[in-house]
């Protein structure tokens, strides 16, 4: 798939070069040509971190199961990180394929993924909520840091088995 997106932006790139050097267009529309391009770059490169693995920085879903954490503690100069790999939970079912997200760091959500991932080392599932913490009204994305959310995690609770 990554390889597909590379090519893609290659001939991209090529037909972008054809047309600026061949064309008739007004000297405008060539340099809009080239923002257009420019943007396109670093909106594909983008896309193609979050095809290629690397943590997604979108909020946790509302139901998951906790599969792994790292804890990167803030330092002088990093601000710290926490790492986790989740599997959403669609109608009480895991979705297909677990994904990572990044989130920033709080004392207390290293706290309770630290408790959370000892358990699942004892072999005890852990499932999590996401919840978006209540702010003020208005416009959410003027706001910074309203896009937070209250994470709880607890153990997965047994399956209840039919009676024979």
């Amino acid at each position: 798939m990554t390889l597909a997106l590379i090519l893609s932006l290659a001939v991209l790139v090529l037909l972008c070069a054809l047309a600026l050097v061949w064309s008739r267009w007004p000297a405008w529309l060539k340099g809009l040509l080239v923002v257009a391009v420019t943007v396109f770059y670093f909106f594909a490169d983008d896309t193609a971190h979050g095809l290629a693995g690397w943590p997604n920085a979108d909020p946790l879903p509302e139901k998951f199961v906790l599969l792994a954490a790292v804890i990167e503690e803030p330092g002088k100069t990093t601000p710290g990180a926490l790492y986790v790999w989740v599997n959403a939970l669609e109608n009480g079912k895991p979705a297909r394929q677990p994904r990572a997200y990044k989130l920033p760091y709080a004392k207390d959500l290293h706290a309770l993924l630290d408790e959370g991932m000892k358990k699942v080392r004892q072999g005890v599932s852990q499932v999590g909520t996401a919840e978006p913490r209540v702010g003020k009204g208005g416009v959410s994305w003027l706001r910074p840091g309203s896009d937070e959310q209250r994470i709880t995690i607890r153990d997965l609770p047994a399956p209840q088995l039919p009676e024979k």
